[in-house]
């Protein structure tokens, strides 16, 4: 007997103000070489063959703009994150088992991690994150910015998108959530008592956050 496929969707969250950037628009809409920055992530799993729906949560002033420029179907996000997720969530078809929580300021992630995102989620996985080495010495300090140790890198990692979950885990992360302020869904999972399995990520997975890293897109996105 053929194994159930996945029916799997993605959230993208493009609901954010980008004000590190410091455009005069929000991040999902700044453009590299003609192109926004959603324009590039919602490509990446619309042309992807396991991702059925996408969903765009973005500003609520921003609806007709995000429609137009991707075709999906598009909801207002919320005051954070968490909120903006959670409108992704309520608006995924009945029929999604397996969803994929995706920020557009990731916007070059590569097919490759979607793959393997995917992969561990049909392989059992409740939850799933993409990860790269922590290569950096870090240091923890005081708040007299003072240095009290150096951490051990070895079992750090820098976490991606997109997150893999299945559906009802993640609801039922969002239900018991104490407040509404988390910035990463696989810790409202851990927090849940759900456990989160890691894939490697990709160095185009990077996230796009402050001037110079929109030199770096411009670099990725000509290639």
């Amino acid at each position: 007997m053929a194994a159930t496929r996945l029916t799997v969707a993605a959230i993208l969250v493009a609901a954010g103000s980008g004000q590190r950037l410091g455009a005069d628009v929000p991040k999902a809409f700044c453009r590299v070489r003609n192109r926004t920055l959603l324009e590039y992530a919602h490509a990446r799993f619309a042309d992807h063959p396991d991702i059925g729906d996408v969903i765009v949560v973005a500003p609520a002033d921003r609806l007709d703009e995000a429609k137009a420029l991707t075709g999906a179907v598009v909801v207002a996000g919320g005051a954070t994150r968490q909120a903006s997720v959670a409108a992704g969530l309520a608006a995924l078809d009945a029929d999604v088992d397996t969803v994929l929580v995706h920020d557009v300021a990731r916007a070059f992630v590569p097919a490759a991690v979607i793959d393997r995102v995917v992969a561990a989620l049909d392989a059992g996985a409740d939850a799933v994150i993409p990860v790269r080495a922590v290569t950096d010495t870090i240091k923890r300090v005081d708040s007299e910015r003072r240095v009290v140790d150096t951490v051990d890198r070895s079992t750090l990692v820098a976490v991606q998108t997109p997150q893999g979950f299945r559906r009802d885990v993640l609801d039922a992360a969002h239900a018991a959530a104490a407040s509404d302020a988390a910035t990463d869904d696989a810790g409202l999972v851990e927090s849940y008592g759900g456990t989160v399995v890691v894939v490697d990520g990709a160095d185009e997975s990077f996230k796009i956050t402050h001037p110079w890293d929109l030199v770096v897109a411009e670099a990725v996105a000509a290639r």
